[in-house]
C-alpha cells in the first residue's frame, strides 16, 4: 500500500473538493472572459482588455519533481516518430524491389 494511507496529516485533499474548487476556477475564468468580450463589443481597446488565466491550479501542477518524474515513466515510442514510418516505407520499397528481381 503507498505511503499516503499511513499518516492522515499528509492525506491528499477529497476529491470531491478538488473537483469542486476546479469547477469554481473554470466558471470564474468563463464569467471574466465572458465580461471582457463583451468590453470588447462596446468599444474598447483589444490592448487593454485582461485576459483572465487560471489562478489556481491542483498541487501537483506546482511541484517541478512531479514533472520530471512523470517524463521519466513515458519513454518516446519509436514507432510515433516520423522518421520509423519514413524507414518503415523505405524498407518495405526495398523487398519489394528484391521481390521483382526474384
Amino acid at each position: 500500500m503507498s505511503k499516503r494511507h499511513r499518516n492522515q496529516d499528509f492525506a491528499p485533499p477529497a476529491r470531491a473538493d478538488l473537483r469542486a474548487h476546479a469547477h469554481n476556477e473554470r466558471h470564474r475564468v468563463h464569467s471574466e472572459l465572458h465580461l471582457a468580450e463583451e468590453a470588447l463589443r462596446h468599444g474598447l481597446e483589444p490592448l487593454d482588455v485582461v485576459e483572465p488565466g487560471p489562478e489556481w491550479k491542483p498541487s501537483h501542477h506546482h511541484d517541478p519533481a512531479v514533472g520530471i518524474e512523470k517524463s521519466r515513466r513515458q519513454p518516446i515510442r519509436h514507432w510515433k516518430t516520423k522518421d520509423w514510418k519514413r524507414r518503415k516505407n523505405i524498407r518495405r520499397q526495398k523487398a519489394a524491389a528484391w521481390q521483382m528481381l526474384a
